[in-house]
Parts: structure tokens; sequence; C-alpha cells
């Protein structure tokens, strides 16, 4: 098969395989949100107070639910309970006395849009508004008389939780056990949960020390494939896990009817959580070495779905006299790469960095954040960083693509000869293909040396998606101009004008500068190489660059400006290598030849 026909079949498989993946991982989840938020718009029955403490619901009994209320404004139900100010550099908001939780938390850096006058993200919120979610700790266990829940109501010894003052809660359950709670928080997104028991009473107990995630109702989610929401864990030496709200509906019943999960008993090392996007809130094993039971389950309150992760420790039995310890963590912030990878090295937490959704090409998407972070330090800008980073790519895979030019040289080199023994052998396959092969051997030529440029691109291309998609570095990162978000669509668009004209296109017809830049780019390279003898390939070749320039349109800003120099990179590249080898650059000519035959047919036409 000659290389035209070769290049065309890559061509075709390459631009369907993009076409079929973006209409699966973009189109369908659009469309699914779309549904999901109109069902949204409809009211939602309102969530109970309290919820059991028991981690794995079944194994140990639970405190019972409160009553049902009716839904309140966040602030209504944050004023339902006395409550300490939780005040760090990163942090915002309280721990309520009455149940101990851990569930009014602002992030004070990030907002809900680019202006920074837009509200702050509101990550954890108290059970009875519109989205509970909440972080609880505390003890369950049988014949131990009263233990704390979500109704009890702890003593606090000071007005703040701050890095510099901790806070000490107490409660005594007037049978013989008093509690005491020690709460710590850093300058970041970590605090640290100490509890304690006494047993004042004169039989021995058993207790056993718990921590969980519970957020109710199902959140709006992404919906992308490429993208993990919900449920996420490493649990010792079973690794991560994943579960998105959905699986956890058809996973087997745990504990009581109407409760569904996954739990894995006996593990050591790693947390257990729920993240979102940019967001998550994971409770941590203080002692890496310690046994526990991490649980992700998914039950029924009414018509309102409550998740939960959670992890559950062994047996304590305190005799009378004798008291008991237990430690954990809880991350509740934002998952900054630096953070998240501090966290993991300092506190020895199991693989804490996967809390970030690297992906299967884990090896290659990490190294391309270090790589983007630290030209981003060195120059202020992610977008420079971008630059700067596909030409260190460039350089690195330039003997690569230097052989692929010249290889793609050589080929257009000999192109007439390779017309003759099509011309001669055109009623036999087999010669044609035999002497096709031996002029192959003879010049040194590799037929399909000119994939590899694109072949090396595509891991590279997703590696960046990726990093652009996920890590929060990106989310409202400026280049220059218009561009005020690489994490987002360029949001001007050529069918209003670029913003001159005052309405806005359909989402369809959205298509933005950096879009076309691209485009025009993406055009020029294919241009540069003589045009295939055959028409279908060649409307093929000619609509690829349209039909690419509307694709990425809806693609990160970053990723478009990423493709958009590489593009111009290629170029100087291949005609620098095909001038080197004698090689007459078609570029002109082909330009000519597009440009007089449209306007050829327009006189016919006219």
């Amino acid at each position: 098969m000659g290389n035209d026909k070769t290049n065309m079949i890559i061509a075709v498989v390459l631009s369907l395989a993009v076409l079929l993946g973006w209409n699966y991982l973009v189109t369908a989840p659009q469309v699914e949100r779309q549904r999901q938020q109109q069902a949204q718009t409809s009211p939602a029955p309102s969530p109970r107070e309290g919820g059991p403490s028991a981690p794995v619901p079944g194994t140990l009994p639970g405190a019972p639910g409160g009553n049902p209320r009716a839904a309140e404004t966040r602030e209504e139900a944050l004023a339902r309970s006395p409550r300490v100010r939780i005040d760090t550099p990163a942090l915002a908001g309280s721990v309520a006395l009455k149940g101990g939780r851990i569930d009014d938390v602002s992030l004070k850096a990030y907002h809900e849009t680019v202006d920074p006058k837009s509200p702050r993200i509101v990550l954890l919120s108290p059970a009875g508004s519109a989205n509970p979610y909440y972080a609880e700790f505390g003890w369950v266990g049988q014949n131990a008389g009263p233990l704390p829940g979500g109704d009890t109501l702890w003593t606090a010894d000071g007005e703040a939780l701050t890095p510099e003052k901790p806070l000490t809660l107490t409660w005594d359950n007037g049978a013989g056990l008093l509690f005491r709670r020690i709460l710590k928080v850093d300058d970041k997104f970590m605090f640290t949960v100490e509890d304690s028991v006494e047993n004042k009473g004169s039989s021995p107990i058993t207790l056993y020390a718990y921590g969980l995630v519970s957020r109710w109702g199902k959140p709006t989610t992404q919906g992308y494939y490429v993208l993990h929401e919900g449920l996420i864990g490493v649990l010792g030496d079973k690794g991560l896990q994943e579960y998105t709200y959905d699986a956890l509906a058809k996973e087997n019943p745990l504990g009581p009817a109407g409760t569904r999960g996954h739990s894995w008993p006996g593990v050591t090392g790693g947390f257990v959580g729920i993240t979102d996007k940019y967001w998550a809130a994971a409770t941590i094993p203080a002692d890496q070495s310690a046994p526990y039971t991490g649980s992700f389950t998914e039950r029924d309150e009414g018509a309102t779905k409550v998740y939960q992760a959670s992890i559950l420790g062994e047996a304590k039995t305190l005799a009378p006299g004798a008291s008991a310890q237990a430690s954990q963590r809880l991350f509740a912030g934002a998952k900054e790469v630096s953070a998240i990878d501090a966290y993991g090295q300092r506190l020895g937490i199991k693989q804490f960095d996967l809390m970030i959704d690297w992906g299967w090409f884990y090896f290659i998407t990490k190294p391309m954040f270090k790589a983007l972070d630290f030209f981003y330090r060195l120059f202020g800008n992610f977008g420079v960083s971008i630059l700067v980073v596909t030409l260190i790519l460039k350089l690195f895979f330039l003997p690569i693509a230097n052989r692929s030019y010249v290889s793609m040289a050589k080929m257009k080199a000999v192109q007439p000869e390779m017309l003759a023994i099509r011309e001669r052998y055109a009623d036999d396959k087999v010669k044609q293909q035999q002497a096709m092969m031996e002029l192959y051997k003879k010049e040194k030529i590799n037929p399909i040396a000119g994939c590899w440029p694109v072949l090396v691109q595509i891991p590279v291309f997703f590696a960046l998606y990726k990093v652009l998609f996920v890590t929060i570095e990106m989310r409202h990162a400026p280049f220059f101009g218009w561009i005020r978000d690489l994490a987002a669509p360029d949001p001007t668009s050529l069918f209003n004008l670029f913003g001159l004209l005052p309405f806005a296109p359909p989402e369809f017809l959205h298509l933005g500068i950096w879009p076309i830049i691209m485009g025009v780019t993406m055009f020029v390279q294919m241009k540069m190489n003589p045009a295939p003898p055959d028409p279908v390939q060649a409307q093929i070749f000619t609509f690829m660059p349209i039909i690419f320039t509307f694709m990425l349109a809806s693609f990160p800003a970053g990723l478009v400006i990423y493709w958009a120099w590489n593009n111009l990179l290629s170029i100087l590249q291949q005609y620098w290598i095909m001038r080197r080898n004698g090689v007459k650059v078609e570029l002109w000519d082909n330009l000519r030849s597009t440009f007089s035959r449209r306007s050829a047919v327009k006189e016919a036409k006219g």
C-alpha cells in the first residue's frame, strides 16, 4: 500500500477516534448534566438532621436519626447549633458544638468565578441545609451507655480554632464515661482530631473509634470519563478504590435494608473520602500502621441518597479507671498538588497523591504538571509555561521527528518513480507492492515514518489535556488578552464578531479566536505536503482542519494554545528539514492552487 493511502487511513482512523471519543466523553455527558440540572429544578425532599454514627451500618449500633425537618437556608442551619469559629489563612467556617461535627468550611482563596468578588467556594455544610456535607468523628460500641452523636452538646474551651490555638471539646455522658476531643488545624487544609474517653464506671466497656465523611444528595458532577468524582480511597494493599455515586447503587446490601456499599476490613494505611473535580474531604488514620475497616456506603433517607466514606478502628477495651485514645485526620480543601504531595510525604499518608486523578498515564501526566508548574513559577503565567514546555518537548522528540521528516522528504523526492511504478503495474497489485518495497529499500525510506510525529503527539496531548482538566492550579489561570481561564474554552466567537455584536451565538457555533488560529496552522501544515492524487483523500485532508477547528472550540483554551503552537513549531521544523534535504516545499504552490481553484469554481457558478 502506498504512502498516501497509508496516511489517509491513519488520518481517517484518528479523526473518527477523536470524533467518537469526543461524543462519548463530552457531548453525551453534557446532555446528561443538562438532564440532571433540569431534574434538580424540582424541589427535593429535606434531609433529616443527624443520621447513623456507625461507619459500617449494621456492624455496630449507631445513633438514631433526628426528626424530619423542613429545608433551611445554610445560615438558618448554622444558627441551630452553638459554634466555635474556624479561622486559618486558607479556611473559614465553624465547628458545631451540637454533634461536634466539622460541617462549615469555605475556602478563602477560591471563588465561584474568575471575578475575585464572587462568592467563596463552600465545601462543607451542616445537616438541615440544602446540601449537607460534613465530617464526623467519635466512638461506637455496645453496653457503654449514651455515646456522642449528632445531638450531643459539647463544651468548648475557646471561641476559635486557629493554627496557633487548638480547641478542646468535652462531654460527660452521665453514665461513667468522660469524652474529650482536641481539634487542631494547620495553615492549609488538614485537621487533626484526637479523641479520648475515660471510663469512670465500675464495668469494663469496649469501644471502636470511627471517622466519616457524609454527603446528602447526589451533587451535580462534570460527568467526564477522564475525571473521577465520587467516593475515593487508598485502602492498604487493596490500593486505589474509586466509586462513582451511581456505582454504589449497584453494590450488594451492607447492613440494614436500604444500605448498599463495600467495605475492606483489616487494611492499614491510606485514606477514604469524597472528591469533586477540584475539592475533596477525606478522613485519614493518623497511625498509618494501625488496622482499620474502610467503607463506602449509600443509603436512602426518604427520597434522599446519603453517601458515606468511613473508617472504623479496632476494638479498645477499657477497664474501670482506664482510658483510650484515637487520633484521626481530616483533609477538607482544595486539591492543590503541592499541598497534597506535602501531606503525603510529611504525614506518611499512603499514596495520598492519588487524591488527584492523574489517570492511567500517571507517569506522563504528573511530570507534565511538574514541568508546567516549574516554568509557571519562573515566568508567572501558565500560558507561557505551556509554550515553553511545548518547545522543550519538541526538542526532546527532535531526533524522532527529524528522522520522520527526512523520510517524508525522501518520499517526496521519489514521487515520480512511485507514480511510474503505479502506472507500470496498474493491473498487478502484488508486483506493484514488491516494486514499491524495492524502491523504499534502495532509497532507505520508511513509508510509515511520517506517522510518528502524530503518534508521539497523541499521549502528550492527552497528558496536557488531563493536567488542564483536573489540576486546580489551572483553574482560573489567565494567559494574555481575553483568555482569563486556561481551563475553560476560548470565550470569544466568530459568529458575533468576537463580541462586537450584542448576542450570544448557539453553543454549536461557538468558535473562538484561538481555535481559528489552531485551524489555520493545521491547514498550513497540511499544505506543506504535495496534494494527494486521490480526490477523496484530497477532500479529507482539506476538511480535517475545519472539523478539528470546530471540535476544539469547546476544549480548554490552554490545550488549543498548545496545539496551535505545536503546529507552528512543526511547520518551521518541516520547512527547515525539507530545504536542507533539497526537497521542494509545496506550501506556496498548494496555497495558490487551492485558492485559484476556489476562485475558478466561484466564476463557473457565477
